[in-house]
């Protein structure tokens, strides 16, 4: 069996977890910071997430996934693949886990985030590998600080 290979990042906001929570699951917001793209969810267990945007003149889903569990303002846990990869079936088990973990002290927001376990997918090493060299998710982290600290 393979080591885990999991990416995690963790960033504080000058703001409320209700601040960050939206800024997380409304479609107007993740527009703003994930490559213009909508997270469409009725943000239930269970239920289906999809990244939508246009790209290149063309409206297509860029990353889906099902949300496994949620506490509205502190934890979400979904899975995701991008189905526009054919390196990558689109089977269960090659999906990766998100976990989004955010706890408030004093106005201020810890966010914890974790993507994996790169090892148990297909093409599994080479995503670890892209993920890593681009930041993990410390670029969409900074992206939402700036929108959630702005005036």
């Amino acid at each position: 069996m393979s080591q885990p290979l999991i990416v995690e990042n963790t960033i504080t906001f000058k703001a409320p977890a209700a601040r960050v929570w939206n800024a997380l699951t409304n479609p107007e917001e993740t527009k703003k910071y994930m490559f213009g793209c909508e997270a469409l969810s009725d943000w239930k267990e269970g239920s289906p997430l999809i990244w939508k945007g246009t790209f290149n003149g063309v409206e297509l889903v860029a990353v889906k996934g099902t949300i496994k569990k949620i506490q509205p303002g502190k934890y979400l846990e979904y899975t995701v693949i991008d189905p526009n990869n054919p390196k990558i079936p689109d089977l269960p088990e090659n999906y990766l886990t998100v976990t989004i973990d955010l706890t408030e002290e004093d106005g201020q927001t810890l966010a914890t985030v974790t993507q994996g376990d790169y090892s148990a997918v297909a093409d599994g090493d080479n995503r670890y590998k892209h993920t890593v060299d681009g930041g993990g998710w410390t670029p969409i982290l900074e992206a939402i600080k700036a929108l959630v600290e702005a005036p």
